[in-house]
């Protein structure tokens, strides 16, 4: 037996002012695009906002749906969104934000797993990394160079490919 080990890297700001202009306006963005959110169950409004490598910005919302589990997230929403508006376009940095009714979203969250698989996905479609930017509505903001980094051993058609020979 051996051990690996998987290290991850990531930036941590005290708060959205220390993020460039660009960064912060995409954050701005999920923070004020989660009262669109459709929770009428959880409660739990989520936002995600992409910049794409053209410079426009897309959004999307979670969208919850009475028959668990039909809802969508918001990355899987903004995923599906990007799909269809702008199908060539690879995404450049994507940022997160989600707000609770206590009113207490003072710290990052990351992605369900299911958005990890999807974001890295994309990623593998576009050849490119997405720059992810996690904060709530205040307080400390991570930064992920790659969405990749949140699931380093995705499942992707490699190992389709492989096992179905």
């Amino acid at each position: 037996m051996k051990k690996q080990q998987l290290t991850i890297t990531y930036e941590v700001f005290s708060d959205i002012s220390e993020l460039d202009p660009d960064d912060r306006a995409l954050l701005l963005n999920a923070r004020q695009t989660t009262a669109n959110a459709y929770a009428p169950y959880s409660h739990f409004n989520v936002a995600a906002a992409a910049r794409m490598k053209n410079g426009n910005v897309l959004s999307g919302t979670n969208q919850e749906n009475a028959s668990f589990p039909a809802g969508i997230c918001a990355e899987r929403v903004l995923l599906s969104a990007i799909s269809a508006v702008y199908p060539n376009e690879p995404v450049q940095s994507l940022a997160i934000s989600y707000k609770g009714d206590l009113d207490n979203s003072k710290r990052p969250l990351a992605p369900c797993g299911i958005c990890r698989q999807s974001l890295a996905e994309f990623e593998r479609r576009y050849h490119q990394p997405i720059r992810l930017i996690l904060g709530g509505m205040e307080g400390e903001v991570y930064v992920f160079s790659s969405a990749k980094d949140l699931l380093p051993l995705d499942f992707s058609k490699d190992d389709l490919d492989e096992n179905t020979r």
